[in-house]
């Protein structure tokens, strides 16, 4: 049996249309492939508090649940674990952005973000951004 990992992400989405990615540093699994700011929930948490906690931590902002809408979802399977990953929008937050885990950052328009290489469970979260921003 292949174990499920839970996983949130955000496509934080900026007064010009552009969304947050952020390049996965050396050392960790899919290193220099871009993603979207999230990450693992914790025993009993949802998804949204769990988000709240990543964007904080990673990027040093503070996100307010309601802020947060639920856009899409990533199922995928991997090698040794299948990821299921919701996607959540946001447009608001407070702070300034900041690569706080020796990540880079990069505001991209929805419709170049394929120009990014991007983890596999990643890449169909595209479509749904370009739909909702262009």
């Amino acid at each position: 049996m292949i174990k499920l990992t839970l996983v949130v992400a955000c496509a934080l989405i900026d007064a010009d249309n552009r969304v947050l990615i952020a390049q996965r540093p050396e050392g960790k699994t899919l290193a220099g492939l871009w993603e979207f700011p999230g990450g693992k929930l914790e025993p009993g948490e949802r998804p949204e508090p769990a988000l709240i906690r990543e964007l904080a931590e990673e990027l040093g902002i503070t996100v307010e649940e309601p802020c947060l809408a639920p856009l899409t979802f990533a199922s995928h399977g991997y090698e040794t674990f299948h990821l299921l990953m919701p996607l959540y929008i946001c447009r608001k937050w407070e702070g300034t952005v900041t690569a706080r885990e020796g990540q880079q950052l990069a505001w991209v328009r929805a419709n170049k973000l394929r120009d990014y290489p991007m983890p596999p469970a990643d890449i169909p979260l595209i479509a749904h951004l370009t739909d909702l921003l262009l």
